[in-house]
């Protein structure tokens, strides 16, 4: 098990954890005191998912606005005299 800094696993995060895909476990430790573990997923992990990832919304599904004026007509309009 390699040992590694906070600071190490900061600013190396994305070396550590390609590593821990390949396998390997990590120990962190701040100011030299052992804080935590990074280890591979065993097969047989119960790794549950609080939140869920949602379907994005199908925007090309929404009927558009057609309108009779312009954008820029529009924002003319709003903008007023400035």
């Amino acid at each position: 098990m390699t040992v590694i800094s906070q600071r190490e696993l900061r600013n190396d995060n994305a070396v550590v954890v390609r590593a821990v895909e390949r396998g390997e476990s990590f120990t962190v430790t701040r100011r030299g005191v052992p804080i935590a573990r990074i280890v591979p997923v065993s097969e047989g992990a119960d790794v549950r998912c609080l939140y869920p990832a949602t379907m994005p919304p199908d925007f090309a599904s929404i009927e558009r606005v057609k309108l009779d004026v312009t954008s820029a007509k529009l924002l003319d309009d709003l903008r007023g005299d400035r």
